[in-house]
């Protein structure tokens, strides 16, 4: 089964509004509408969902930072740093971004060999936990990682690999779970680069030593060597971790061209990560994926992402062959 869940009123989070040619804008979205469309005729569900609640978001964000959130934007909007901006309607839109990884984890842990992609903003895999001023990088919440904390404790797995192949370091996710031996983190992802972190030698502490592994890019790399190397990577990780549920933040910045990232990707790049990540929950985790959007910031080239993504997801791993 494959599942569809979308951010209601997204456009009401527009960054623009403050920030004039801000790349995380409401015309991603509304780039895949038709996208989601044709998906729907193509065996995808949509299925709606509720925002996330206080005591979902308490798992990873303090009270304190969600009250600033709310200040900036019930106050008209404001900057939460240079480049993350709130207008009146973002924290619904984030509420609502969170909620959909929420109710995509409910959904695919409810039986085997369902995957879901929840097609979202604001992006969250740089929102920082446990902090109370977290929001950086356009990211207020930190979706996949509120979905990965929702497994554990709504539904009490004891094993979630969570896999990002964002351009940028997913450093929100990380520092969740970065003394955590229960959530596995892979991340692929440009480096030197934004936000600084992601180093080789980041690989959790305390219990969750070992638990973070970091592939840290060279602009300039061969695709294909990238995709090797996640390929090698990502199996490691999931013989390591035994997934009963598989996580992604699926960014798609890393295409060549991307104005905010670029690794020269291409879409049969992405088809081929996408069919590793469902060879990886196909052997571990019964077929379970939730996938959430993160990047990608050309709205023509993020609708031909996430179509070439969706494509992959639903044949399953023989497109990696």
């Amino acid at each position: 089964m494959n599942l569809l869940f979308h951010t209601p009123g997204h456009a009401r989070h527009d960054p623009t509004a403050l920030s004039p040619g801000h790349p995380e804008r409401p015309a991603r979205l509304n780039a895949l509408a038709p996208v989601l469309d044709q998906a729907a005729t193509n065996g995808w569900t949509r299925r709606e969902h509720a925002p996330a609640t206080d005591d979902a978001l308490a798992r990873l964000h303090p009270a304190a930072h969600l009250a600033w959130l709310e200040e900036l934007a019930n106050g008209g909007g404001g900057r939460a740093e240079a480049d993350t901006a709130l207008t009146a309607g973002s924290m619904d839109a984030a509420r609502s971004a969170a909620g959909a990884g929420l109710a995509a984890v409910d959904a695919v842990v409810a039986e085997s060999d369902v995957r879901a992609f929840c097609a979202v903003r604001p992006p969250g895999h740089h929102a920082r936990p446990f902090v109370d001023r977290g929001a950086m990088g356009f990211c207020l919440l930190a979706n996949a990682a509120l979905a990965a904390a929702h497994a554990r404790a709504a539904h009490g797995l004891n094993r979630v690999l969570v896999v990002d192949w964002d351009v940028h370091h997913g450093n929100g996710t990380q520092d969740a779970f970065y003394e955590d031996e229960n959530v596995h983190f892979l991340s692929l992802h440009r480096f030197p680069f934004y936000p600084g972190s992601g180093a080789k030698d980041e690989t959790g502490a305390g219990a969750g030593l070992g638990a973070t592994r970091n592939l840290p890019t060279a602009f300039g790399t061969p695709p294909d060597t990238i995709v090797g190397r996640f390929r090698t990577a990502l199996a490691d990780v999931a013989d390591a971790c035994r997934p009963e549920l598989v996580i992604l933040s699926a960014g798609f910045d890393a295409r060549r061209g991307d104005p905010v990232g670029d690794l020269g990707l291409e879409p049969e790049h992405f088809a081929a990560l996408t069919a590793a990540v469902v060879e990886v929950a196909d052997a571990h985790a019964d077929g379970r994926i939730v996938s959430l959007l993160e990047g990608g910031y050309d709205p023509a080239q993020l609708a031909e992402g996430v179509t070439i993504h969706l494509a992959a997801l639903a044949a399953g791993g023989a497109s990696s062959e």
